[in-house]
């Protein structure tokens, strides 16, 4: 077969960020003592400190990011704790569970800071986070409920096979993946993650699990059936992200609306971790359509809508 991938890997389109800049600027081990000492100090505040009101389960490579930061330039969105280190999850629920829940909590806001803000906007901001490993991960729904029960989960989807070329050439690119066609990785998946589903869930981390399941990570309605087995359907809200492509207002506006925030219009932030990549190779495309053709049915039965992912 031959390979639909180019020698040089993709590189994500970088979105110009003032604090980032600065960030960069300053020397490892300031960083480092300064992530501590804050970090230190949220934990020891941790009781006065909130629980997310939401959080951005997924899919990897499905918008998860551009939505996460578009929602946090909403006037009554709250970033994480710090701001000024524009965290987009602590991972918690996927990779650092074994922290505890001061330490899952310092990554919030204080009680007193969101009054605060209610007092003067007149309503109470939300905040929450983002991460699209908890959708794949097999412990994330449960670990969730017993904490955050009431959390508003939101879904992004994305034609797997699209999900699965995109994420191998991000892994490409940021120097985690090693196989240099796309074609090479889908061929040693099965290998590499074999033994790591139930590794996983032992609760210790699997750099395989998290960075090379590709094709695995497009089966999206056995993912979702431990969501939907712990939270109520009418707290989960299922997006497609060809949805936003064609209708990023109205997309936008039903997240504001299933989270109860005032309707603001779309804000004019550039997609983030957008990713330039090669034409995908007809005949891997048509393979990986075959392959998926079972999972999209029941995922639309399971969900009782169309996703329209047969092209």
């Amino acid at each position: 077969m031959e390979s639909s991938d180019t020698a040089s890997p993709q590189q994500h389109i970088a979105v110009k960020s003032r604090t980032r800049s600065i960030k960069k600027a300053l020397p490892k081990p300031l960083k480092r003592v300064i992530r501590s000492t804050i970090r230190t100090f949220a934990v020891r505040t941790a009781e006065r400190r909130v629980l997310p009101d939401f959080l951005i389960i997924g899919a990897k490579r499905g918008g998860t990011t551009s939505l996460w930061n578009w929602l946090v330039r909403h006037p009554h969105v709250e970033p994480m704790f710090p701001a000024a280190q524009q965290i987009k999850s602590p991972h918690y629920f996927d990779i650092h569970y074994d922290q505890g829940l001061n330490w899952y909590r310092s990554h919030f806001p204080t009680q007193e800071a969101l009054l605060a803000l209610e007092k003067r906007m007149g309503i109470r901001p939300l905040c929450g986070e983002a991460s699209p490993y908890y959708l794949f991960h097999p412990l994330a729904a449960e670990r969730a409920h017993a904490v955050v029960p009431e959390a508003k989960i939101i879904v992004s989807l994305r034609n797997p096979v699209d999900r699965a070329y995109s994420n191998y050439h991000e892994r490409l690119g940021s120097g985690v993946e090693v196989l240099p066609t796309f074609e090479d990785a889908i061929a040693a998946e099965h290998s590499r993650l074999a033994g790591t589903d139930a590794l996983v869930r032992t609760g210790a981390y699997s750099p395989e699990h998290d960075s090379h399941s590709y094709l695995a990570r497009g089966h999206y309605a056995d993912q979702l059936t431990p969501w939907l087995t712990h939270y109520d359907r009418a707290n989960i809200l299922i997006l497609r992200l060809e949805d936003f492509k064609t209708d990023e207002a109205g997309e936008y506006r039903r997240v504001q609306e299933f989270l109860g925030l005032p309707i603001e219009p779309a804000p004019p932030t550039p997609r983030h971790n957008r990713l330039p990549v090669p034409p995908m190779n007809p005949e891997t495309r048509s393979r990986l359509l075959e392959l998926y053709a079972d999972s999209n049915a029941k995922l639309e039965q399971l969900l009782g809508r169309p996703f329209n992912w047969n092209t």
